[in-house]
């Protein structure tokens, strides 16, 4: 379904409209029916077979207006829930094409803001709204025929005063033009100040500094209160103007229609009618100013979940990638994260398949780049990757990223069980299989002691569990998935002496199996036994060999592991 169609709505939605443009037909003949009435009495023809007609027209046009309005207002909720469910499904199906270097470049409240507050605002408008303004509409204009029927000129004028919501209206959608943009990113930055805020209150308050960052969330907040009074003033005037003209109507109306009713023209019930109408019109135009206004909203939730829908993608290819191999080559990589501030520079390296291949070189030398060109997080700047012989560049990165399992320094759990967390990986394992990653990753005794065992739930981001438990479960999640290429990133650092040697442990069991492994690692020891080892410096790899080798060299890997060597003597 294209993005277009998925926000024009669907056919509860357009049942539901069409539903109350009725009830806005029906509303309107119960002023007919009224008129009747007030016409009779004062012809004195009404008896009581009259007053039976008439009373049973107002119960009939009661019943079919609550019939039509239960039915329609059920069939557009039911309609409106639907389209933003298929909204968000969509936007959801549409994150895992985006390519992955984008979320790195954005604030948490810009996807945030669209997949909750733009798309309430545009299905609460749609939904609500569209209805309202169809049926105040069909009964304006029933209204005001209804009047050119008795006094033409009356009528023109009633026309004229409802016209000038037109101005209105355009003004609106000039203003969604001109400031709809910067609305909308200051209402992001100020879902991101605010999740920021709640993510890190433990740090300010650590540091005594929640006031400090709570003004900061202040500030978004006013920022984003400026913008939308200075939105909402601007089509102030035209409504002051647009109700000046609707209660001037009156006046005029009662003036005109009176002339008729002396000059015998019109019957006195006609002009009490149509001396009594303009007041419930400007009433009802007041709403539909209200409600035409209010699109300026939808217009701007619609601006920005295409914004989202029409973001550059992530190549798919209809080619296999399916390497036989899974050595990974460097050609003269160039890689960027911002123009001109070069990260990478001409890197020409082989990763040999099967072996352990560890990077080390100080930090910000780009060693973490590397694994995230491997796993097409970002695409070089120029030179080519290839995995088998085979360059990534044609490649979709859901083809790479399933030969590849990562072990982060920072590990992400989802607010689910333990058993799922490590499922994910891969959702056809059996529970039998997952225990048993668990055990070789060193994390099945400490689970069997939680109460709920592999059906405990470990809390936002694994809030439950420890550094080292996290990534124990994150080392088990890789030995499940059994990819063919290990990414190991400083998956030791910032754990205590008991945790590192469990991580460590559950490491070697993992390293058992024969893959292409590429760890970085702050302590030099632990990649001392790997096969190869690429010193990186400044973005240039400055060497590269076996850990004897470097040795011998007497170059920047030597100075690196004397410098350790001395620190541990020295603790």
């Amino acid at each position: 379904m294209s993005t277009e169609k998925l926000l024009k709505g669907n056919k509860k939605l357009n049942l539901s409209i069409a539903f109350t443009i009725v009830e806005g037909f029906l509303a309107g003949c119960n002023f007919m029916v009224i008129y009747n009435v007030f016409k009779s009495l004062w012809d004195g023809s009404i008896n009581m077979k009259n007053i039976l007609q008439l009373t049973g027209g107002l119960l009939l046009i009661f019943i079919l207006r609550l019939f039509i309005y239960s039915y329609g207002y059920v069939q557009g909720q039911i309609g409106g829930a639907e389209v933003s469910k298929n909204i968000r499904l969509f936007l959801g199906d549409k994150l895992k094409r985006i390519p992955l270097s984008r979320f790195s470049n954005l604030q948490t409240g810009e996807y945030v803001n669209v997949a909750t507050s733009n798309v309430n605002s545009y299905e609460s408008i749609l939904t609500h709204k569209t209805g309202d303004l169809a049926k105040n509409i069909t009964l304006s204009l029933m209204l005001i025929i209804f009047v050119g029927s008795l006094s033409l000129p009356s009528a023109l004028i009633l026309l004229a005063a409802d016209l000038v919501l037109i101005p209105g209206m355009l003004c609106s959608f000039a203003q969604v033009k001109k400031y709809g943009s910067q609305k909308s990113d200051i209402c992001s930055e100020n879902v991101s100040s605010i999740v920021e805020y709640i993510t890190g209150i433990q740090t300010f308050r650590s540091y005594g500094i929640g006031g400090i960052k709570n003004k900061t969330v202040t500030d978004s907040m006013k920022a984003f209160s400026d913008i939308s009074f200075y939105f909402e003033a601007k089509i102030i005037p035209i409504g002051m103007v647009r109700s000046i003209l609707s209660w001037l109507s009156m006046p005029l109306v009662i003036i005109i229609a009176g002339k008729a009713f002396i000059a015998g023209n019109i019957h006195a019930v006609d002009y009490l009618i149509i001396s009594f109408l303009p007041l419930f019109l400007s009433k009802l135009s007041d709403t539909i100013f209200v409600d035409l206004t209010s699109y300026k909203n939808l217009m701007i939730a619609k601006r920005q979940i295409l914004k989202v829908a029409n973001e550059k993608e992530d190549i798919s290819s209809n080619t296999l990638f399916e390497p036989k191999k899974h050595d990974i080559e460097f050609k003269n990589v160039n890689f960027s994260y911002v123009e001109n501030e070069p990260v990478l520079n001409n890197i020409n390296l082989c990763i040999p398949d099967k072996k352990l291949t560890a990077i080390v070189g100080d930090s910000g030398s780009g060693k973490s780049t590397i694994l995230n060109l491997i796993s097409k997080y970002y695409e070089p700047t120029s030179g080519d990757i290839k995995i088998g012989n085979i360059s990534i560049k044609s490649a979709g990165a859901e083809q790479v990223l399933s030969e590849i399992s990562m072990v982060d320094q920072d590990v992400f759990l989802f607010d689910d069980t333990i058993r799922n967390n490590i499922r994910y990986a891969r959702p056809s394992a059996t529970d039998k299989e997952i225990e048993e990653a668990c055990i070789a990753a060193n994390c099945h005794e400490f689970i069997c002691k939680m109460e709920k065992g592999y059906e405990s739930t470990v809390g936002e981001n694994g809030s439950q569990l420890s550094g080292g438990q996290r990534q124990r479960l994150s080392i088990a999640r890789a030995i499940l998935k059994d990819a063919p290429i290990l990414l190991l990133d400083e998956a030791t650092a910032n754990l205590d002496v008991e945790n590192e040697i469990a991580v460590k442990e559950a490491i070697n069991n993992l390293l058992k199996a024969k893959k292409t492994v590429v760890m970085i690692a702050h302590t030099l020891s632990v990649i001392e036994k790997a096969d190869k080892i690429v010193v990186v410096s400044a973005g240039k790899v400055v060497e590269s060999g076996n850990h004897d080798e470097l040795i011998k060299k007497s170059g920047k890997y030597a100075k690196m592991w004397n410098t350790e060597r001395q620190l541990l003597n020295v603790g």
